[in-house]
């Protein structure tokens, strides 16, 4: 039963991360504040975009560490490696569209964003 609510309190961390995401770059297309392909927006608005996903990602470790049965922080870190995991093939997929430096920030600051997350739980 344990290993259960382990998997689900990550993938409910996942889910949020990622519902939270979308949410918010669909309502910033939608006012054209964001524009599609995403290289063609300011460097500004970039640093806006990698900032609100880092919470998002710390929002989702926090969740995540909050629904685990135990070891907080450890869920919060198998979050963040999926995400670590998830950015790592993006960067590779969309390597030839855009700033190099936004996958590979997303990519490094991932994991200490979901540390934050599940440590929040702790305190």
């Amino acid at each position: 039963m344990k290993v259960l609510k382990s998997i689900g309190a990550v993938f409910t961390g996942l889910f949020v991360v990622f519902a939270l995401t979308h949410l918010t770059d669909h309502i910033l297309e939608r006012e054209n504040l964001m524009l599609i392909p995403f290289d063609k927006n300011p460097f500004w608005l970039m640093l806006v975009v990698t900032a609100y996903r880092l919470v998002y990602v710390a929002v989702g470790s926090f969740l995540t560490a909050y629904l685990a049965w135990g070891r907080p922080i450890l869920h919060a870190m198998i979050l963040g490696s999926i995400g670590c995991l998830l950015g790592i093939a993006g960067a590779i997929a969309m390597w030839d569209q855009g700033a190099h430096w936004y996958p590979v920030t997303l990519v490094i600051l991932g994991w200490p964003a979901a540390f934050i997350g599940g440590k929040l739980v702790k305190s």
